[in-house]
């Protein structure tokens, strides 16, 4: 059975996730449906880019996953079907799929009636474009039925990192729901110096932050801040029993610095 899965900025309190779900049963009534999540924040498609790119690379090989967070619907953007990886990524052409549809990779605008409902809605293309492909797909149609080969895509790019006179500057990539900051800085980071100490300076906030160095929040005090690998093996900042981002003031696109022992 072909597992199609979908993340959005839809919510729950609507029909919408319901209404792409019901197309894709219609095409391929055996298809597995599963929700990544529908809780991006509404037009956040960094955030969604993220979500996908945690879950995608943890399902089974021909899996079809569908992103919907597309402020540009029914503009000039591309729709999309990209295979990479073994996996099959349906969704606009805004950055939103690029995360774990990494090279090497085939893309496809979807241009094919067959692969779209009959109208198309300008301003709903998570069910007149996307489900109908997840569904063509799932039925057994080939990725290139969809439309013309194209060589690239939109790419949000992973943040640049700088190392220099011993500390490694990144950016917070995410915030998740329990106000973890994820960072850019890879787990190689982490591996002291010398010392186990760290400081953490968070630009535009009031000041520098000296976390614990830790393999997991139970490793600190209830309120004390922690640096860890987290599980998608990037360098983490957690709050035990709090929300680090509401104690450091920072958000996604923050510069973090990471240095090891104490300056």
């Amino acid at each position: 059975m072909p597992v199609v899965t979908f993340t959005t900025d839809f919510g729950t309190h609507d029909g919408y996730a319901g209404a792409m779900k019901g197309v894709v049963l219609s095409i391929a009534p055996r298809a597995t449906l599963v929700d990544i999540t529908h809780g991006i924040p509404a037009q956040d498609v960094a955030a969604g880019a993220v979500a996908l790119a945690q879950a995608a690379p943890l399902f089974p090989p021909g899996s079809i996953h569908v992103a919907v967070v597309d402020p540009g619907v029914g503009g000039e953007r591309a729709d999309l079907l990209v295979e990479a990886g073994g996996l099959f990524f349906i969704g606009p052409d805004n950055g939103v799929l690029s995360l774990a549809a990494r090279p090497p990779r085939r893309i496809y605008w979807i241009e094919a009636p067959t692969f779209r409902r009959d109208p198309v809605s300008p301003t709903f293309h998570g069910r007149d474009v996307f489900a109908p492909t997840a569904g063509r797909l799932a039925a057994g149609a080939a990725a290139a039925e969809a439309g013309p080969a194209v060589p690239k895509m939109i790419d949000l790019g992973a943040p640049a990192l700088h190392r220099r006179d011993g500390v490694v500057e990144g950016e917070v990539i995410h915030v998740d729901g329990f106000g973890n900051l994820i960072t850019s800085l890879p787990a190689e980071a982490l591996v002291p110096t010398g010392s186990a100490e760290m400081v953490i300076e968070v630009d535009g906030t009031e000041g520098r932050f000296e976390p614990q160095l830790g393999r997991t929040f139970s490793d600190v005090d209830p309120g004390a801040l922690i640096a860890y690998v987290g599980s998608g093996g990037q360098l983490e900042i957690a709050r035990r029993d709090g929300s680090a981002a509401q104690r450091v003031g920072a958000k996604r696109g923050t510069p973090v610095r990471f240095r090891s022992g104490r300056p």
